[in-house]
């Protein structure tokens, strides 16, 4: 309750979050499905996690391993595989998957750190660590393994600079870098230098 008042500002009341919130509802019945699959109920643990799909629209496989203090805001079509392994104080928003990238065997979903954001509708797909205090911008596609306290933009998703400076901790989906758009700002500017060199050049050869 706490973690949910401290990360939504729309949250007014227990009684509300009580009745109103699928990421709380998801949270306490992925609880019970995690206990009966390590007790050895598999099937019942994954009947649970069906039931609170179709309640919630959050899909949290049985088998995932979720930290302290995880919130789920909004929460619909949000995916949790089987192996995914969550931190503590972990904040993530509808439409994020923590998937696999094929029909391998073991460990093949991701290990979230501490502190994490993931923001709507991002994809962290295979068995990669997402360091701690990492910030995942919306949308963005993550395959490859993420230091501790960086920001992620982008398809795939890469780590963010702005003007050669760190992103700031707070993720500000509206405030994110457009790291093309860089590329494209910087591109332009060198074809501009370019072709105002080739200018003087015809320039000079015309005055000999």
């Amino acid at each position: 309750m706490d973690t949910i008042f401290r990360e939504d500002p729309a949250a007014r009341s227990i009684l509300e979050i009580f009745l109103c919130y699928p990421g709380f509802h998801a949270i306490l019945l992925h609880r019970l499905a995690h206990r009966l699959y390590g007790a050895g109920v598999p099937l019942l643990a994954r009947m649970m996690s069906q039931f609170s799909r179709w309640m919630t629209g959050i899909e949290i496989h049985p088998g995932a391993v979720i930290g302290r203090r995880f919130f789920i805001d909004h929460g619909m079509g949000v995916v949790i595989g089987e192996t995914a392994e969550i931190g503590d104080d972990v904040l993530i928003y509808q439409g994020v998957t923590l998937g696999g990238t094929g029909k391998e065997k073991g460990k093949r979903h991701p290990t979230i750190g501490n502190n994490v954001v993931i923001g709507t509708g991002a994809k962290v797909l295979g068995n990669i660590v997402i360091g701690d205090h990492v910030k995942i911008g919306a949308g963005s596609v993550v395959i490859h393994p993420v230091p501790p306290h960086s920001t992620v933009v982008g398809i795939p998703g890469r780590v963010a600079r702005a003007n050669g400076v760190a992103v700031e901790d707070q993720l500000e989906h509206g405030r994110l870098p457009d790291l093309e758009g860089q590329a494209i700002d910087e591109l332009t500017v060198r074809v501009d230098q370019l072709e105002k060199l080739l200018r003087e050049m015809a320039e000079r050869e015309r005055t000999r």
